[in-house]
């Protein structure tokens, strides 16, 4: 199997005078993503004089992005370009699963089970994964976040479950 996509016709959606789906549709999804950054950052202080306020840069970036988005899009109609190529929603799907998993568990299970058992998780993504191996990587990895948080960095954190202190 391969990994170039067919030069089979693809039935496509998008209007006729879109001549590189895949550009024009990630154009209108960089366009997306900065205009919820403007969004987002439109309660924060601007720029007052030489004066950076918090919104300034989440500003900035989000307008460099929306004419970089543009740009991208406009290639997408003036360039003829790759069809939208299949997408697997696999990876994604497990890392934030990991994400969530992490944020809801730190507190009640600790850092060592939230962080291992969240790199399980991500590990989930592919199907590639062999599990000694990740096992292994996540232990090694568990075992560094118990030692940079707390200690090195000095942040206050559970570091086992609640149940095995008291």
């Amino acid at each position: 199997m391969s990994d170039t996509p067919s030069e089979a016709p693809v039935k496509s959606i998008l209007p006729k005078w879109v001549r590189g789906p895949q550009d024009f549709i990630g154009g209108l999804a960089m366009m997306a993503v900065a205009l919820f950054a403007l969004w987002a950052s439109s309660d924060l202080q601007g720029m007052h004089g030489f004066s950076f306020g918090a919104g300034t840069a989440p500003r900035m970036f989000a307008v460099l992005l929306l004419l970089l988005g543009g740009a991208v899009a406009l290639v997408g109609i003036l360039k003829d370009g790759p069809h939208i190529a299949p997408y697997s929603w696999r990876g994604p799907l497990f890392v934030s699963a990991a994400i969530v998993f992490f944020a809801l568990a730190i507190r009640p299970l600790g850092l060592v089970v939230s962080a291992f058992a969240a790199f399980l998780i991500a590990a989930m993504g592919s199907h590639e994964t062999k599990w000694i191996e990740a096992i292994i990587v996540g232990a090694c990895l568990t075992v560094g976040c118990a030692l940079l948080f707390p200690y090195v960095l000095g942040l206050p954190m559970p570091m086992f479950p609640r149940f095995l202190i008291q």
